[in-house]
């Protein structure tokens, strides 16, 4: 059995906590079933507005385009919404579709890729945070907070693909923390990937949360400074560091 945030001893502070910052997708809301409907989505207005994409392409074919198109160029990994406008552009160009439809597919899957179903314990435990502590967001995804709700819990939303950098690279941690005039010793960033963000922010000087919500196993030289299942798990680690 795995232990909750609420039995992890605090760990020791640089100087008090007073700034969190979030990771989205897999932290905020289940990211596998929004992707799974935005490109199904597209796919099928494909079907209807460039059916001869559709008919040479699967969703996984195009997938793997994505995946290749990505390996040519870094700045595919950082900004996702050009890479997926790029992989369209190609596949339009190569089947003689007119590229003016490339902009309202983007933006029916962008519409999708914003449209999530929130873990339950998510909005509640965002207001008792708000109360005590400044809040943010940095995430490498292109979800709009505006569409989805959350940006007015957050003082700074940083999104890769705006920024620049994605994470794990220090800059766009300490971005957020700038924005925030908080300094990174005295901010948590709370994800769930091992390495972009548990690794990533400690490196940034931060301190990290492993979110685990789905019973994941940890890398064994990853070693965040708390792991909780949900923000309710969270909520109490950070008031036992307050406490601390």
């Amino acid at each position: 059995m795995k232990p909750s945030a609420s039995t992890l001893p605090a760990s020791p502070a640089a100087s008090p906590i007073q700034a969190v910052l979030f990771d989205l997708d897999d932290t905020l809301w289940a990211i596998e079933p929004v992707l799974v409907r935005a490109e199904t989505l597209l796919y099928d207005w494909l079907r209807q507005h460039a059916p001869a994409v559709a008919a040479a392409h699967t969703i996984a074919s195009l997938r793997e385009r994505r995946m290749a198109l990505m390996q040519t160029d870094p700045a595919y990994r950082i900004n996702l919404w050009k890479l997926r406008h790029t992989a369209l552009s190609e596949v339009f160009r190569e089947h003689d579709v007119d590229l003016a439809l490339v902009d309202p597919a983007m933006a029916l899957f962008s519409e999708a890729r914003s449209t999530v179903a929130l873990f339950d314990d998510v909005e509640p435990a965002l207001l008792r945070l708000k109360g005590k502590l400044t809040l943010g967001s940095v995430s490498n995804g292109f979800a709009d907070l505006e569409r989805i709700g959350l940006a007015g819990h957050f003082g700074v939303s940083i999104a890769a693909h705006r920024f620049g950098r994605a994470k794990p690279d220090p800059a766009i941690f300490h971005a957020a923390c700038e924005a925030l005039q908080v300094a990174p010793g005295a901010t948590v960033y709370v994800g769930d990937d091992p390495l972009l963000d548990v690794q990533g922010a400690q490196q940034a000087g931060l301190k990290a949360v492993w979110m685990n919500r789905f019973g994941r196993v940890l890398p064994e030289d990853i070693r965040p400074d708390a792991v909780c299942r949900d923000l309710h798990e969270l909520h109490d680690w950070l008031e036992a560091q307050s406490a601390a």
